[in-house]
């Protein structure tokens, strides 16, 4: 294992499969301790056991970043298992989509929810521990950079049919972040966010099960893509191809390094080369 985040304290939510189970292992395989989340138990303890088997150390807080009383003990869990908070991801997130004349007042809250409301509570929660921390190092005179790194989509920088929820919200992410940026530079905190193109994971998988679907708060959510749709999207892509989760997560492991500690309020496009849709 590299030293390069040895002794971090990083909390990814949405962090038991996909992009975020990649971004976990990424970090406890640079020597980050980990806080992870996901909806279900299972995945998220399974991504533990991972971490653990790379001789990491790794907990879980479980459950719906949407949950008013979700932040505090996301935050609450990082102070009390490994006593600071020094990378935090908020990656969370599921996609629910109609056009808008169908789109029901639901579906557009449930996408702000966890999209939106969920990372700016998780920030508000994490504020007071971030600058006790940052006081703290000034008294030491030490110079401890922590990172925040937002995740949004390419929908939220140029719009998709069909997301109007989506979009809004993960553009609003990326206003919450410039914003961010600026008031928490006094805390040596750098607040930066990526914007994900197509990357292939159990919502985009190739797939001709028209029913196919994931249950979220109780719904059944629509997942996969067409075959047919997913090579089109894939031609239309200047690599020509989806991109892993593990390079997803490498993007983002960009902006928790110390080689970007003097960016922030950034917008990085994570796309293979696309550069709208």
């Amino acid at each position: 294992m590299s030293e390069k985040l040895r002794g971090k304290v990083a909390v990814v939510t949405g962090s038991g499969r996909g992009i975020g189970r990649a971004m976990a292992l990424k970090l406890a395989s640079e020597g980050a301790r980990l806080v992870l989340n996901d909806l279900d138990n299972e995945p998220a303890m399974a991504v533990r056991e991972e971490i653990i088997a790379l001789g990491g150390e790794a907990v879980a807080c479980c459950g719906s970043v949407a949950d008013a009383d979700f932040a505090d003990r996301l935050i609450g869990t990082a102070t009390s298992a490994f006593g600071g908070l020094d990378i935090l991801v908020n990656n969370a997130g599921y996609t629910w989509d109609n056009v808008i004349q169908k789109m029901t007042d639901e579906q557009w809250h449930a996408m702000i929810d966890v999209h939106l409301t969920a990372p700016f509570r998780i920030l508000r929660a994490a504020q007071p521990v971030i600058r006790a921390l940052s006081r703290t190092d000034a008294e030491a005179g030490r110079r401890v950079v922590r990172k925040v790194v937002n995740i949004s989509s390419v929908a939220g920088v140029f719009g998709n049919v069909g997301q109007v929820n989506y979009s809004a919200a993960k553009a609003g992410i990326v206003g919450l972040t410039m914003t961010l940026a600026k008031e928490w530079g006094r805390l040596n905190t750098t607040v930066n966010c990526v914007a994900y193109g197509l990357i292939g994971t159990r919502m985009t998988e190739a797939t001709t099960d028209a029913g196919a679907a994931i249950q979220v708060d109780g719904r059944a959510i629509k997942v996969g893509v067409n075959p047919d749709l997913m090579a089109m999207l894939e031609r239309s892509i200047p690599l020509g191809r989806a991109g892993t989760p593990e390079e997803a997560a490498g993007a983002a492991y960009l902006f928790c390094i110390p080689e970007s500690d003097y960016v922030s309020g950034q917008t990085l496009l994570c796309t293979g080369g696309l550069t709208g849709i």
